[in-house]
């Protein structure tokens, strides 16, 4: 554009989509291994479920869980629901980073200056709104996880396939199993990543340990997304198998939360 370089064009609400929705998408195809082992893990030693591991399996760690599911299973296995998941990508990340600053601005009644309780806000309405588009994805993607090719369990023929058996078993509130600890999950994460990752960051630079430059930012990312992950494990934990779990074996989230409690103690809400 004449008179204009290419950083001064912000970029359109198309741009902001597609760009967020396809870095999802490719980060989603190199972790997606990591992803799959925490499902499982997330789910051993539950009683029954919809779809689960082959009994007898026990799985340790992730690189244990992963090692063992490549032996028994066929290194395909570490990709079970890639489908669903790049579908969830596409739509969960494309609403919740691309509405995000449309959304702050909203909240920020049009200011430039957008504080923490604006950016919370805005993360938070931008995380709900992705989850519920997004939510029948990530329910075929957890249960094509979770269930063990060895196992023998039920089987879904295809992403499709999944859609509508889920549809016509479960009804369509089936598709959106598990809604609730999702939204929790994702204010959570939201919450959390925001203010440790400024909390770290001015520790750093008030401590002289760093300037502020990108690996302030990269350390200070990684802190906070391990501290997030402390924090938000729990409802992780529930929401996986909440979505996993066959019709009638949990009236609701915060009853396959207490059987878990009940049953397994408090470190299976840290599982994966």
């Amino acid at each position: 554009m004449v008179g204009f370089k290419a950083t001064d064009v912000p970029p359109t609400a198309t741009v902001k989509f597609l760009g967020a929705g396809t870095a999802a998408c490719i980060a989603d195809l190199i972790t997606f291994p990591l992803d799959t082992a925490k499902v499982r893990l997330q789910i051993q030693g539950e009683s029954q479920g919809l779809v689960r591991a082959a009994a007898g399996t026990q799985y340790h760690g992730v690189l244990g869980t992963i090692l063992t599911m490549v032996r028994t299973e066929g290194p395909r296995s570490l990709y079970n629901g890639l489908v669903a998941g790049l579908q969830r990508q596409m739509s969960f990340a494309s609403v919740r980073i691309g509405l995000y600053d449309s959304v702050k601005q909203f909240y920020t009644k049009g200011s430039e200056y957008a504080g923490i309780g604006s950016r919370l806000l805005a993360g938070s309405t931008t995380g709900a709104l992705a989850v519920a588009l997004a939510q029948p994805t990530d329910v075929v993607k957890v249960r094509f996880q979770a269930q063990a090719q060895a196992g023998g369990g039920r089987r879904y023929q295809s992403t499709v396939d999944a859609y509508k058996t889920i549809a016509k078993e479960e009804g369509f509130r089936g598709l959106w199993k598990g809604t609730s600890p999702n939204v929790a999950r994702n204010a959570i994460v939201n919450c959390a990543e925001l203010v440790t990752y400024d909390l770290i960051k001015d520790t750093l630079l008030k401590a002289n340990l760093m300037t502020d430059d990108l690996p302030c930012h990269f350390t200070s990312a990684f802190g906070a997304g391990f501290c997030t992950t402390i924090i938000a494990s729990p409802v992780d934990v529930v929401k996986t198998r909440y979505m996993n779990s066959a019709p009638g074996q949990y009236s609701s989230a915060g009853h396959c939360a207490l059987t878990m409690l009940q049953k397994e103690g408090p470190r299976a809400f840290y599982k994966g």
